[in-house]
């Protein structure tokens, strides 16, 4: 039979088994509960981001919107503005330069149409770069052709160095007047003269980034510029390279490797040129702007201390205005409809975070409850083996 103090350390041995359990289990569960709040922290970043995203797309719509409304105030003004600026309007435009490779192309496409694609001299152009991108409205047509200057906007663009070399050939370092697009001239009764740019898109540098996920017109993921609290710049619209629309037989497959004219011709053109509603706003985010920027009103910065100043050149060649005429009042009301349904999904995102915080709330008020179990259970495991060694040693035998 036992002796009292063999059962009070059998009875303590006991306790500290069930209490190493009890221990392994609040231990378990803990981690688990640790993990669920990881979870629901995480699905908060995931909120907050996509909160960030509509942010962003509710500052260009605002953007949009801001330009729609000094259109229609345009158009209230003076009725004499127009802003169809077509592609045949841009391409009569570049045929009546009558002296210029611009000129010449566009004649021969006029006159021979497909047969361009089998002429030795043609049969690589892409197109000319005025022809070859639209754009929103006319004051950003016409700041852009004004930034890029009227020998760029009447640039070739060719897809290969072969391409190039056609168009023009030499002879003891003199041009060959009676072949490539020198010779051909004369054929629609056009003579050639003066310098002219040509694009070659296998030798351009391309933007070798992302572009934005789900995007129809493959937008450069270009990293938008921010103030010291995180927002962008007041009156910042966007990067110029992603505000040309492109054609969708030019969106890709431009280059021999699959590059679009996005990457390549308009990412040379511009880079990270940044837009701006008005001057003071681009002065203002002078130190965000890294190359270049303008203006709606007409302001210019080709490059970091390089300021266009003076009276504005009206240019004749622009880029042509996307969908035709667009309507003012129209785009506006259908740009506060998205921003409305943007703002909508922000309040519910913000509904979201709001229970995923009351989730979070939930499970730390059991993890403190389990840890302060789990404290009590150690102390009382740490007691019964101070127990166990208090009765094993009245138990031993004195010396």
């Amino acid at each position: 039979m036992a002796t009292p103090l063999q059962s009070k350390m059998l009875a303590a041995a006991e306790s500290i088994g069930v209490l190493k359990t009890l221990i392994q289990k609040d231990q378990d569960n803990s981690q688990k509960l640790a993990q669920e709040v990881k979870h629901h922290e995480d699905n908060i970043k995931d909120i907050n981001s996509h909160v960030n995203n509509i942010d962003e797309s509710i500052h260009h719509l605002q953007g949009e919107l801001k330009r729609c409304h000094s259109s229609s105030m345009a158009v209230e003004e003076d009725d004499t503005i127009i802003f169809t600026n077509t592609e045949k309007q841009v391409t009569d435009q570049m045929r009546q330069l009558e002296e210029t490779a611009a000129g010449v192309i566009c004649e021969l496409k006029d006159r021979h149409g497909s047969m361009l694609s089998t002429l030795k001299c043609t049969k690589d152009v892409v197109g000319i770069v005025a022809s070859l991108g639209k754009v929103a409205d006319d004051n950003l047509s016409r700041i852009l052709a004004e930034y890029l200057g009227m020998s760029t906007m009447l640039a070739i663009v060719c897809k290969t160095l072969d391409g190039v070399q056609a168009l023009e050939y030499y002879e003891d370092a003199t041009i060959d007047k009676n072949v490539g697009l020198h010779g051909i001239a004369p054929t629609i009764g056009r003579i050639l003269n003066g310098r002219f740019i040509v694009f070659c898109l296998q030798n351009l540098r391309p933007f070798n980034g992302e572009v934005l996920s789900g995007d129809s017109q493959k937008r450069l993921a270009l990293m938008d510029p921010r103030l010291p609290n995180g927002k962008l710049p007041p009156g910042f619209l966007g990067f110029a390279v992603n505000m040309i629309h492109i054609n969708d037989n030019h969106l890709s497959r431009a280059t021999i490797d699959g590059r679009g004219l996005r990457e390549t011709l308009f990412f040379t053109l511009f880079s990270r040129l940044q837009v701006y509603e008005t001057r003071k706003d681009m002065i203002d985010a002078i130190p965000f702007i890294s190359d270049g920027a303008v203006s709606l009103d007409g302001g210019i910065i080709k490059c970091n201390g390089l300021f266009c100043l003076g009276d504005r050149y009206n240019f004749g060649i622009r880029f042509p205005i996307a969908d035709g005429t667009p309507n003012p009042l129209k785009e506006a009301a259908e740009i506060e409809q998205k921003i409305k349904l943007m703002e909508w999904k922000k309040q519910m995102l913000f509904a979201d975070i709001q229970k995923e915080e009351a989730l979070i709330n939930n499970v730390k008020c059991v993890l403190k409850a389990k840890s302060d179990r789990y404290k009590k259970l150690i102390n009382e495991e740490h007691s019964n083996k101070e127990l166990m060694k208090n009765i094993s040693k009245t138990d031993s035998p004195r010396s």
